[in-house]
């Protein structure tokens, strides 16, 4: 099972989507800084999650969540 999240910066104005198997080793990868790309916006908190069966799903669910359209729809931003 692979899950598509999307977490929110406490601190900062700041939305990242992304592709898990193991959504919460993620969270902790998030939050102890050791992703490049999100480390400067730590900490965060879950805003979003939705499982699929194959990753091939999930993954066409991801890029469609990181359009301006995916985020207005489902995340009402």
């Amino acid at each position: 099972m692979f899950t598509v999240y999307a977490i929110s910066s406490k601190t900062r104005r700041y939305i990242y989507v992304g592709l898990t198997s193991d959504l919460e080793e993620r969270l902790h990868r998030h939050n102890s800084g050791y992703e490049q790309t999100t480390k400067p916006f730590r900490p965060f908190e879950l805003i979003f999650q939705r499982n699929f069966p194959t990753r091939v799903e999930a993954r066409a669910f991801e890029k469609y969540l990181k359009t301006t359209r995916g985020k207005r729809e489902v995340l009402g931003i």
